[in-house]
C-alpha cells in the first residue's frame, strides 16, 4: 500500500509541475514573453493549486471517508472530459490587455483538471494517516515522493521532454498520462 500511495503522489506532482511548462509554452506564441504573461500564469497556477488544497481540506472534514472515496475519483475523471488541455483557436484581442484573456483561457482549458489533481497530494495523504498501516501515523514519506515527482518534472522538461516533443504532442503525452493515472 505504501509503494502505491506513493507512485501515485509523484505521478500526480510530476503532471502538476509538467502541465504548467507546457501551458506556458502554448502561451508564447500568442501573447510573448513579457513579465506580465508570466505573472499572470504564476498567479493562476498557484491559486489553482490553493483551490485544490481547500477542496482536499474541506472534504477531509465535511465528508465521510466512503463519500469522499468515491468523490474524488469522480471528479477526476469529470475533470478528465476538459482534455487534451487545448487553449483553443480564439486570440487576445489587440486593443488592450490580454490579461483577462489569459486568465479566462487558462480557467477553460486547465483549470479543472488542475485544481482536482492539486488535492490529490493532500488528499491522500489523509487517506493514508486513517488506514491501519504501521507507519500511517506517520504519512510524511509522501510528502517526499510528491516533492520528488514535482522535483522529476522540473528536471526532466527542458533535458528529455522539450527538446525531443513539439509542444502538441508534449500537451498529448500530458494527457495521456493524466488519464492514464487517474483512470487507476
Amino acid at each position: 500500500m505504501r509503494g502505491l500511495f506513493s507512485a501515485t503522489l509523484f505521478l500526480a506532482a510530476a503532471l502538476l509541475f509538467w502541465i504548467q511548462l507546457v501551458v506556458g509554452k502554448q502561451l508564447l506564441p500568442v501573447l510573448g514573453g513579457s513579465a506580465a504573461v508570466w505573472n499572470t500564469n504564476l498567479v493562476f497556477f498557484q491559486t489553482a493549486l490553493l483551490a485544490g488544497y481547500l477542496y482536499s481540506d474541506l472534504a477531509a472534514r465535511w465528508l465521510r471517508p466512503r463519500l469522499e472515496g468515491w468523490l474524488h475519483p469522480a471528479l477526476l475523471a469529470l475533470a478528465g472530459l476538459a482534455l487534451p488541455v487545448s487553449l483553443g483557436a480564439s486570440e487576445p484581442a489587440t486593443d488592450g490587455s490580454p490579461l483577462a484573456w489569459l486568465l479566462a483561457t487558462l480557467l477553460r482549458s486547465v483549470g479543472a483538471p488542475f485544481v482536482v489533481l492539486a488535492a490529490s497530494a493532500p488528499m491522500l495523504q489523509s487517506w493514508y494517516a486513517r488506514t491501519s498501516a504501521p507507519n500511517a501515523r506517520d504519512p510524511y514519506f509522501l510528502y517526499a515522493a510528491s516533492n520528488l515527482g514535482s522535483l522529476f518534472s522540473l528536471l526532466s522538461y527542458p533535458i528529455w521532454i522539450e527538446p525531443r516533443l513539439r509542444v502538441a504532442d508534449q500537451g498529448r503525452l500530458w494527457t495521456r498520462s493524466a488519464t492514464s493515472c487517474c483512470s487507476r
